[in-house]
């Protein structure tokens, strides 16, 4: 289970930020998880729940939104892949480069 990794490294960030903004409380936290990414997204709720108390972050509501797969083809297609799926829909081909849904990203904290 790496979501408590993830966890534990995204509460010392939002804790950095806070620090440097002179915040004593962050009360919200979005972020964005691709859906390749390997978080399960109810393990990380938990582990989140868990291991937020006590730091700044402890009256923090947390949102998580899905990043959808994206690829791109040597045939010139752009654009969201269906499911899980490596080949390209516009040509078939197998050569496609994933620019997008195998991040976790933190993408802003609200704090007070």
């Amino acid at each position: 289970m790496h979501e408590l990794s993830i966890v534990a490294a995204m509460i010392e960030l939002c804790e950095d930020n806070a620090r440097i903004k002179n915040a004593t409380k962050i009360s919200e936290i979005h972020t964005k998880i691709g859906v390749l990414s390997g978080i399960d997204k109810e393990q990380f709720k938990l582990c989140f729940e868990s291991f937020k108390e006590g730091s700044l972050c402890e009256e923090a509501k947390l949102f998580m939104q899905d990043e959808d797969l994206e690829g791109e083809c040597e045939c010139g297609f752009k654009g969201r892949l269906d499911g899980k799926s490596f080949f390209c829909p516009k040509c078939g081909g197998k050569e496609l480069k994933i620019t997008a849904g195998e991040e976790f990203y933190l993408m802003r904290l609200v704090m007070e």
